[in-house]
Formats: C-alpha cells, structure tokens, sequence
C-alpha cells in the first residue's frame, strides 16, 4: 500500500512562524524574540513545501543547501536524517537560521511565496533542526580520520575563518586560529546583538572546534603582535579571513561632536556588556538617539538603543521602504518596538552645543534617474530640510577594508582594498596565501562568509596534498 504523501500541503495549512515574543515584553531584554518549534509544528511546516522540480530556494541560497530533501526529512519525522543533509553543506545551519535575510533569499524565492500562498519558514525549520541536533547529542567532536603534519594558518575567527579551519582539520591537518579579539566568532560575538543571536549558540560551536584540536590564538593581531612573515614560516598555508571593519565616515558639518559614533564600537561593547564585560563606554540610555544608515547592521543599531532605554529611536535613510537593503523581517521588527523611521532623509549637518551632538539637521530626498548599479540615485529636494533631535548619533553606512599593506606590503589588493584572489580558487598573489570572506568580497552575508571559507578550504586542500606528496617523493629520493 502506497505511503499517503506528505508534502504539498500549502493549500490547506497556513504559513506559521515560531511565536514572536511582544514587542513590550522583548524591548527591555536581549532575549532572542522568537520561540522554538515543537516537532510537530516543524513537521507541519516542513509538509508545505510543494518539491518544486527547479529548487529556486535552493539556487538563490549561496551555500546551495539541499533544502528540499531536508523539508521532506522532516515532514515524515525523519529528523536526524534531515539535520544530517542540512549540516553537509553548512558548518553553522542553526547560526543561519537566526540570522540569515532569509526573505531576500531561499524564502524570498520560495514558489509557493510566488502563488500567494507564503512561503515555507525554511529559516525556521533549519534551526529547529540543529538546535534538536545539540539537544540530542547527535554534534560529535571533530574526528580526522588521520592526522596531518602540514599546518594552517588562519587569519580571523569570524564565520569565514571558522568554517574553513573546521573543513581544514576535517581533513586532519593542524589548524590554528588568530585573532584580534579575546573571543572567538568575530561579529557572530561582537557585530550581532543577543536579541538575534544569543552567544551560547557561538560558543558551542567554537568550543566544538576546539576540542577537536583546532589551536585558538586569541589577542593577536597579525601585523603589530605578530608578523605575516613569521606567520608564513609557521605554516604551510595561510588564510586571510580578517573581515572588513573600517567604518565609511559621514561626510557633513559637525560629524566630529562629541555624541557621534561608529556602529561597530557601539554594538561591540553593548555585547560585551552582555557577555558580562566591564565596559566603560556610552549607552543610549535617556538619551535621543539618531542612527543613519538602511542595512541590518542599522536595524541591529535602533533596535539595541531601544533595548538600552533610549529616549528616542530614529533611523535616517536616503532611500525608500523598498529600497532599503536590510531585512525586512528585522526593520519590522524594528518599527514594532516603537523605532521612528525617517524614509528618503540624507543628513545634511550635526548641530551641536559646546561640543556635543543636539540634532540632526537632513534633507528630504527623491529618487531620480538610475545609476550604474540600476538604483534610483538619491537627490535633495531643495528647501525641503528637517531637524531631528539627538545627542547619540550613530552612523551605519557600511564597512570597508583595513589597510592590508600593514599585514604584507607584497599582498595585492584591489582599488576598493579588498583582497585580491584567484576567483576559483581562493588564492592571493603570494603561494600558499589565501583569503576569503568579506575581505574579499567587501562587506556582505555571514552565509556568504561560510561558502567562501569552505571552499577555500577545498583548494588549501589540494594545495597542502601536493606539497605533502612533493616531500615524500624528496624523502623517498
């Protein structure tokens, strides 16, 4: 007797996320806001996808997870197996599924979404799968199969250099880890708020790592405490997965006053902070605060200064609502915990008084002709300007990369100072160095991070093996 088929249940079951705690309650913590699924609910989620032939879910996903076969798992009860598929291509499934833009991708292309029918909670689903993973023991130590003598070098910890040092010792060679920071997980620890993702979930994973032999040498900073040099005479192969962390300045009157800030030092040490740190630093406390800028790490900006007690939240963006390249999920989310947005404003000046930020002074924007990009270019319409009250402005208008020439004034690097690579193989101008991440594709997505460390990895790999070959046929000689 044919198996009554699970799957393609969008017409009869509704789309229905984990419950999101409300917005009174979540704004005076930094709890994550949404529950868990039961089992039963992530199997009635997982049934409504239709296993459409051409997986647009996964094409737009840059790991290119095998969505649908871990849906289907997971639909008939098959949970392990589902996590099993899902972990293949991904070494951080529950970390993605917290903060991944999933409505730009995999949701965003998801079929039955198209139809108006809402699209499968893939996030949702993905992270119900590993977090049952860790719960049921089922996440073993790294076991090589064999040990290797060749040793790696990875430069950064963030998500890009932790994917690739697990692939790496996967395969049983010596990896060790440098980084500025005292904790592991560059801005998955420092960069992301609690109320996205809590730092246990980081942690396990670089416990995880660690007791699988990966060395972790935290404090150093490649190019002052240690050079790149030393570091290429240590190791056979070496990563550069350092990330991008200069912030792009705001170019007006009065951005010099005492009250304006980057994003980074911000959300650095309001993690801290709750990672049980002695910070001495400003909050947004009492305080109007101001946060120019439209991407996630804006969103993660306004809605920490909520959680922190401010005054006022404002957010500033040249561009409209549908323009506006952060998460929709997480300017939502924003609006409801009492964040004032302020579409198509450009700031114009800081005023101040004695010194400090008082207000913003903006102008009101149109969307004009197409740039080269395919944008509508932002214009002032004259005379159209505004005041915002703040003494706490904080500036989110993106990252670039730190001068490389400190770490190596042989790397080569392109003219936006991204590292430059073999695109298929990872591999800078120097033998044996590689990078990846956003320091070289400039500021981006974690999961992009995570694809471009592993497949470095691949061809350090290969790499690594080809010498290990050339010194046994010397040795054999």
């Amino acid at each position: 007797m044919a198996k009554p088929n699970k799957m393609l249940k969008f017409t009869q079951t509704e789309r229905d996320m984990p419950e999101k705690r409300a917005a009174n309650e979540r704004r005076d913590d930094f709890l994550e806001i949404y529950g868990d699924y039961v089992e039963a609910k992530a199997e009635e989620q997982a049934s409504r996808c239709s296993q459409c032939g051409v997986p647009f879910c996964q094409n737009h996903c840059p790991l290119e997870n095998n969505i649908p076969d871990w849906l289907k798992l997971t639909a008939e009860g098959r949970v392990k197996e589902a996590w099993e598929v899902s972990s293949a291509t991904n070494n951080m499934p529950e970390i993605c599924g917290r903060i991944c833009p999933q409505d730009r991708l995999c949701e965003g292309s998801c079929v039955i979404e198209q139809s108006g029918h809402g699209t499968v909670t893939i996030g949702s689903v993905e992270r119900y799968l590993t977090d049952t993973a860790w719960e049921e023991e089922w996440i073993e130590p790294i076991k090589p199969l064999r040990e290797r003598a060749g040793s790696v070098g990875i430069i950064g910890a963030g998500p890009a250099g932790l994917a690739a040092a697990e692939q790496l010792r996967l395969q049983g060679w010596q990896v060790t880890v440098y980084d500025r920071h005292d904790r592991a997980g560059g801005l998955l620890i420092y960069g992301i708020p609690n109320f996205k993702l809590e730092k246990k979930i980081v942690q396990r994973r670089t416990k995880r790592l660690e007791e699988g032999g990966i060395e972790f040498v935290m404090n150093c900073d490649v190019g002052v405490d240690i050079t790149f040099d030393k570091l290429r005479e240590k190791h056979q192969a070496v990563l550069i997965a350092t990330g991008v962390y200069k912030a792009r300045d705001l170019e007006c009157p009065g951005s010099g006053a005492e009250g304006v800030s980057a994003a980074l030092p911000f959300l650095i040490n309001s993690n801290k902070r709750g990672l049980g740190d002695e910070v001495v630093g400003e909050t947004a406390e009492g305080r109007n605060v101001v946060v120019i800028g439209g991407g996630d790490t804006a969103m993660d900006c306004v809605r920490t200064a909520v959680r922190q007690g401010a005054k006022s939240v404002t957010c500033l963006y040249r561009r409209d609502h549908a323009n506006m390249p952060g998460s929709r999920r997480e300017t939502a989310n924003a609006q409801e915990e009492g964040v004032s947005f302020e579409w198509l404003a450009a700031p114009k000046s800081i005023h101040d008084e004695g010194g400090n930020a008082s207000a913003v002074r903006a102008d009101r924007m149109r969307l004009g002709q197409k740039d080269a990009s395919g944008r509508q270019s932002p214009e002032a319409i004259e005379g159209a300007e505004f005041d915002v009250e703040a003494d706490l402005v904080i500036k989110a208008l993106g990252f670039s990369p730190e001068d490389m020439k400190v770490m190596s004034e042989e790397l080569t690097t392109t003219r936006w100072g991204t590292v430059r690579v073999n695109p298929l193989s990872f591999e800078t101008n120097l033998p044996g160095v590689y990078a990846a991440g956003d320091i070289v594709r400039g500021a981006s997505l974690v999961v992009w991070a995570i694809r471009e460390g592993r497949d470095a990895a691949e061809h350090m790999h290969k790499y690594l093996r080809e010498l290990e070959r050339a010194e046994t046929k010397v040795a054999a000689e």
